[in-house]
């Protein structure tokens, strides 16, 4: 029974039920008996309910499994405490800290919740050590304060350690550790006053920059997950996305509860003597549509074609496109295309497989031992990687080799085991995204099919209708740029009509209101009528609601109705009397919500909100702690402070009874004002009634107000005087109370709440999982970002005067002297410049030497750079400016000498002073960070300004006109929206806005209502301030500031590693950029592809690429570098990356669709590149063959006229016919550098050399040059000379025939036959046809 669920329950909801009754009690006055009130009763039932299942427990696992649980311990603890609270003389005492407690039990109930609490103080040892330290901390100071002021006159702050101990413990928490630090100056007088401030400040200093910002490390750190639990988050982050897009959402799936309806269409103009029935309209598409990506297919999948087949292909796929025989054509066309995919897939893979047995053949072993590069070491760690991706082929690699070879190999097969694993997850996921895209899509494509009232808008436009068209060109057009073309033409109009509309809201308050004021309506009506027209553009383009891209498809789309729907009522309304706290009044709040609709118009906007609310889990997790904590320690207050914190208005009256009547209180102007009295003189005053009352801003009398004031103290503001009053009031004993509900709420519970904002925004963005190669590298991407060529131009080559100049300016000791003098100058500053002061002369003549010294340095830079290369810099331009700007200011000093030129003096020397900025690495690094940090947050601020615009405006219509009060007065109040602005700027920073809040709170009879209109009453809303502020304050200062605060740290992070932790160092960067400054001659950030080579060449160190190793790599890395602009020109940042790219092991440091499409274009380069490394081959191969080929030839051509002198000679022929070569031989002999030239006329030509035939009598290709792989082939000659030829033959007698003749002169026969079938195996698979690459290889 103990184990049941049941009995857990029933317990836990007995437990929320003591809570509940413990939060009713409340404070019934003072002559009601307490002791036995039905609050007692029903503690005295729930502590022996509680006592008994304790019983029962240690009865069922005995006493020693009991306590062996650290819950049971402390539910043995809280029953042991409350059956002591139960005692009448125990009853309201300090044992009541044990009843309240049991409300920590509710945690069980919720899982998250407790899976929370024990990764936030499971681990406490961290935690535990840091409470610890602070805790002595405390103890140490206190004792050192009470050592060194207990012996101070009229200084009661350290009288005792106590009051010592509270007052340190007040400095840590920043409220109000000013006055204590003045009150011990004035006591300590001038003497010792600088000693001490400096002792005060320096413990401020640390306890909030340094101790409080522990307690955010350590609970970040606790919220830091495990690198391998990081890498499972994201697989399962991944699948979950794919289930998402998997599913359609409910508002299209309702669809799917109707009958299927399909469009059918009718096939006419057929010539057929049959009825043919009604098809559908979408099986008609999809036929057209497979057809056209047949003709796509067909064309991408030859590559090498040549040109002219090329477009004779396409001219005949456009051509048979009109005939109805084109799917018999493409059928054939498609089995060809599949067939050479076929191909090229089989000869990648014994592309492959080659790399994998060079590698592990040790094909680079015996080269002389040097330290190799990242890219290097990177880039055999991807070679093994793949090599051994294949186990098959692993094992085949790796017969005949040696014992260690193969425990080598069997080792590397091991460690890539788990990778070849994570392959196929990754794999998978992919292709779970992929089919989840495609259900989708096909569930679409059913839908629109089946239903025809699918995607059109409201029912009734139809899919592809001209108007809706038309309104989509609309809706989606937008600008090229980079910064306008964030949003579309229309939401720019409408983000200037809302922007319009809220300048014309800020002149509005209560005493010029909207509805009597004409001129602020025409904003009204024009923001209405363009958000109708926008929102009417953008329903009949995408839909309202039932359409894939419908306008009401998230909570954006709901606000945008729902602005527009308060707009339009609150326009045709117009209300002219509207009363306090009425519906009117509501609808102009909830009017101040149209700023936010820049939000929806603006994609980053809604980025922002996305990341920081898409989950809001963990928030949600801290605030029920807080309000736990909170309501733990109010229900404590309710039942110790309940009525004793009243008080007479009267301090001279003690007791009740006697408080009533009047009394004369006295006025003073300020309360650190003595004003000196005559004598017989009273101070101004006035008489008051007494007044039985407790204090203004708080009291304990029940859990709400309670709750209330202890929300205050958790912002730290006003906790001084609710410590004070229950001090002074109920005894010192209880400042206990306060003291550790600050320590946990603050110490604890906002830095708690500050880490899990920040580990929230972070995991929404994604950097949360993160692993640690993984967020550097995400480091190393944000820095190369803002990483900018030198833009120095190189020192001159020759050694004279400018070259001189150079080595000057460049040279360390000048930029630190230079720096220097920076410094130096703006110390002139610590002195007020005054045109009376006879000082101000002297500092102003030594500003003006400094700016001379600055000129001369800006002149030696000039003539060291020359004038072009000077400007390049933004740094010199920058100088140059200041330095003009002090020139000015020299003419115009030594002119007038009046004040405003010391002025201008005091500018310029602040201007230079920013200059130093940049000549120093840890300064130019703090403000990349500032610079960086102030870009990402830029959008945050401007969602801080919204929000803050629309509670300035709902403040106006709310508090416009409340009296003042205490912090309400002329200077802050919400009678404009500029006012309430400042104020609610005020409220940001914390400084009394609780004392605000109250004075808006204020209620008769301290004031003077009036039921007809609200402007009319300066009463304030007790319910709207209490939600408007508390609202404010948690939206603002617990959440966005939190963001800035991780935006801050993250870039913090970025710009501050270490050298350990950096995969590419600050060396290595400027290295670079140093190479590049060489390559990159015209400073323009661009240089031509084929200087790549040049630049790769000259990098060195951990960049270096060693051509005798790693030739392999730098042809990928060239050839990434083509691929990416087509062969145009490529960017600093280009390559940059790419050598980022291959410096990191990218299985570790990238994410997963990143990994994914960066091993596939790697790949691709890997095969580009092996194809080009064989064409290469093959070329130089064949121009091999060619040469010995064409020596042949002119053996043979020496020995043919040789023969045709015997001929002359012994038979004296008649001349013969000779024949013109063609065009295109003239052609290619002109081409071929390497063939001797060939005379106009030739008398005799020799067989060829692959024709083992004689010669061929071709009567029907006479004239035609004949070509066959080898050589050109001409016909033969006329018959007669046959004749002729035998006839010699016969008459040498013994000798052979002119063929044999030729084949024993030629060596080269074997070797052309043996070109003749690589080519022909090469043209067979890789299909080598264009002219480039096939012609040359054909015309030997």
């Amino acid at each position: 029974m103990m184990r049941s669920s049941v009995f857990h329950m029933f317990i836990l909801s007995m437990v929320a039920v003591d809570v509940i009754v413990a939060a009713s009690n409340y404070y019934k006055g003072e002559n009601f008996k307490r002791q036995y009130d039905e609050f007692y009763l029903a503690e005295v039932a729930f502590t022996v309910l509680f006592d008994l299942e304790a019983l029962l427990k240690i009865w069922c696992l005995g006493f020693t499994g009991y306590i062996s649980s650290s819950l049971h311990k402390f539910e043995l603890l809280l029953v042991i405490g409350t059956t002591l609270h139960i005692y009448p003389d125990l009853y309201h005492s300090q044992f009541t800290y044990f009843q309240v407690l049991r409300v920590v039990r509710l945690i069980k109930i919720s899982p998250a919740l407790e899976d929370f609490v024990y990764k936030i103080f499971g681990p406490g040892k961290k935690l535990g050590s840091l409470v610890v330290f602070t805790a002595s901390l405390l103890i140490v100071m206190s004792a050192i304060s009470l050592q060194m002021f207990c012996f101070v006159e009229e200084l009661d702050r350290f009288t005792t350690f106590p009051r010592a101990f509270m007052s340190m413990f007040q400095i840590l928490t920043q409220e109000g550790w000013v006055d204590v630090m003045d009150q011990t100056l004035n006591a300590v007088g001038h003497m010792w006053a600088p000693v001490v401030a400096i002792y005060f400040i320096l413990y401020h200093l640390f306890a909030t920059l340094i101790l409080l910002s522990l307690f955010v490390a350590v609970i970040l750190d606790n919220l830091e997950l495990d690198e391998d639990l990081k890498k499972l988050k994201q697989l399962k982050q991944s699948e979950a996305n794919a289930d998402t897009k998997e599913k359609l959402p409910l508002r299209l799936r309702i669809f799917e509860k109707f009958p299927n309806r399909p469009q059918m269409v009718k096939i006419s103009k057929l010539p057929s003597d049959f009825t043919v029935p009604k098809i559908r309209e979408s099986f008609m598409k999809q036929f057209i549509d497979r057809q056209q990506q047949d003709t796509s297919c067909l064309l991408r999948r030859l590559p090498s074609a040549s040109s002219s087949s090329c477009d004779h292909s396409k001219r005949s796929a456009i051509e048979e496109n009109r005939y109805i025989d084109q799917k018999l054509r493409k059928s054939v066309f498609s089995i060809r295309a599949r067939n050479l995919l076929e191909k090229e897939t089989a000869i990648n893979k014994i592309l492959r497989a080659c790399t994998r047995q060079r590698m592990l053949s040790g094909s680079f072993e015996g080269q002389p031992a040097k330290e190799r590069s990242i890219l290097s070491v990177q880039h055999h760690i991807r070679q093994e990687r793949r090599s051994l991706r294949h186990g098959s082929n692993s094992q085949r690699i790796s017969r005949g080799k040696s014992l260690e070879t193969l425990t080598q190999d069997h080792s590397n097969t091991v460690r890539y085991r788990n990778a070849q694993r994570e392959d196929s997850e990754i794999k998978m996921i992919q292709e779970k995204k992929e089919q989840a895209e495609m259900k989708r899509k096909v569930q679409e494509e059913e839908l629109r099919e089946n239903h025809p009232y699918f995607d059109k808008p409201l029912f009734i436009v139809g899919r592809e209708h001209r108007f809706r068209n038309f309104c989509r060109v609309v809706v989606r057009a937008r600008f090229n740029a980079d910064l306008l073309g964030l949003v579309t033409y229309l939401d720019w109009v409408m983000i200037i009509v809302t922007i319009c509309s809220c300048i014309s809201m800020m002149f509005e308050s209560p005493f010029r209101r909207v509805m009597h004021a004409p001129t602020l309506q025409i904003a009204e009506y024009v923001f209405v009528i363009f958000m109708s027209i926008e929102l009417n553009l953008k329903i009949m383009a995408d839909g309202l609601f039932f359409t894939p891209t419908a306008v009401i498809r998230d909570f954006g789309g709901v606000m945008d109705i729902f602005i527009y729907l308060v707009s339009l009522i609150f326009l045709c309304w117009m209300p002219q009397n509207v009363p306090a706290k009425s519906g009117a009044q509501l609808l102009m709040v909830l009017r101040c919500l149209r700023p936010l609709r820049i939000f929806k118009l603006v994609p980053q906007m809604r980025k922002v909100v996305r990341e920081l609310f898409s989950g809001f889990k963990e928030i949600f997790l801290v605030s029920i702690l807080l309000l736990t904590l909170m309501l733990v320690f109010a229900s404590f207050g309710v039942q110790l402070f309940a009525g004793k914190l009243a008080k007479c208005n009267d301090p001279h009256i003690i007791s009740r009874e006697d408080c009533h009547g009047i009394f004369r209180i006295n006025v003073s102007v300020s309360k650190n004002l003595n004003l000196k009295l005559r004598p017989g003189e009273k101070k101004p005053g006035f008489w008051v009634p007494r007044v039985w009352a407790n204090p203004r801003n708080f009291n304990f009398d029940n859990v709400g107000n309670a709750m209330l004031a202890l929300f205050e103290v958790l912002s730290l503001k006003g906790w001084v005087e609710v410590r004070d009053v229950i001090i002074h009031r109920v005894g010192p004993i209880h400042g206990i109370y306060i003291h550790v509900f600050v320590f946990l709420g603050c110490m604890i519970g906002l830095t708690l709440f500050v880490g899990v904002v920040i580990a929230n925004f972070n995991e929404n963005k994604g950097t949360a999982l993160l692993t640690v190669d993984q967020r550097r590298w995400e480091d190393l991407k944000s820095r190369l970002k803002i990483a900018q060529p030198l833009h120095l131009p190189p020192r001159p080559d020759n050694d004279g005067f400018r070259a001189k100049m150079y080595d000057i300016t460049q040279h360390p000791f000048f930029k630190r002297t230079i720096a220097v003098l920076v410094l130096a100058q703006s110390v002139l500053l610590s002195v007020k410049w005054d045109a009376a002061d006879p000082v101000t002369v002297p500092l102003a003549t030594m500003s003006v030497v400094f700016t001379f010294i600055f000129v001369l340095e800006v002149t030696m830079k000039i003539i060291a750079m020359s004038p072009s290369g000077f400007w390049q810099s933004r740094r010199n331009r920058y100088d140059l400016l200041v330095t003009s700007l002090g020139v000015i200011w020299v003419i115009l000093h030594f002119a007038l000498l009046n004040a405003y030129t010391y002025m201008m003096g005091a500018c310029v020397i602040v201007f230079r002073f920013f200059s130093i900025c940049g000549k120093h690495v840890t300064l130019k690094m703090l403000l990349l960070t500032v610079v960086v940090s102030m870009y990402k947050s830029f959008f945050i601020i401007v969602g801080m300004f919204l929000l803050l615009l629309c509670y300035a405006f709902a403040g106006v219509v709310l508090f416009g006109t409340v009296k003042y009060g205490e912090n309400i007065n002329r200077h802050a109040n919400f009678s404009s929206a500029g006012k309430a602005i400042t104020v609610l700027f005020r409220i940001v920073t914390g400084e009394d806005w609780n004392k605000i809040m109250h004075d808006c709170m204020v209620q008769p009879p301290f004031c003077t209502p009036d039921n007809s209109t609200y402007w009319k009453t300066d009463c304030g809303n007790y319910a709207g301030a209490l939600m408007y502020f508390c609202s404010f304050y948690v939206i603002i200062a617990y959440i966005m500031l939190n963001l800035l605060v991780a935006i801050i740290v993250e870039n913090f992070s970025l710009f501050y590693s270490t050298e350990e932790d950096q995969l590419l160092s600050y060396n290595d960067l400027r290295h670079f950029q140093i190479i590049w400054n060489m390559v990159d001659d015209k400073r323009e950030g661009v240089i031509p592809t084929f200087r790549v080579k040049f630049l790769l060449r000259l990098l060195r160190g951990r960049l270096e690429v060693d051509l005798d190793k790693d030739k392999l790599l730098f042809k990928h890395m060239c050839y990434e570098m083509e691929r990416l602009h087509n062969g145009g020109d490529v960017t600093f940042h280009d390559v940059l990356s790419m050598l980022s790219y291959r410096s990191v092991d990218i299985r570790k440091s990238l994410q997963l669709e990143e990994l994914l499409a960066r091993e596939q274009l790697e790949y691709t380069i890997e095969e580009e590149v092996a194809k080009q490394t064989i064409r290469m081959w093959l070329k130089k191969c064949l121009k091999r063959i060619r040469a010995k080929q064409q020596q042949s030839c002119s053996i043979i051509h020496s020995l043919r006229e040789s023969q045709q002198q015997e001929l002359s000679r012994f038979l004296n022929p008649p001349s013969i016919e000779t024949t013109q070569p063609s065009e295109d031989m003239n052609a290619i002999n002109q081409d071929n550098n390497a063939q001797p030239e060939t005379s106009s006329q030739q008398q005799l030509l020799s067989p060829t050399l692959s024709d083992r035939g004689g010669y061929r009598q071709d009567t029907g290709d006479a004239g035609k040059p004949q070509r066959k792989f080898g050589q050109w082939r001409l016909p033969s000659a006329p018959k007669p000379i046959s004749h002729s030829v035998s006839s010699v033959n016969l008459r040498f007698g013994g000798r052979s025939t002119m063929k044999s003749v030729a084949c024993k002169m030629n060596p080269m026969s074997d070797a052309a036959s043996c070109g003749s079938e690589v080519k022909k195996w090469w043209t067979r698979q890789l299909t080598v046809e264009s002219d480039e690459s096939g012609e040359d290889l054909l015309d030997i």
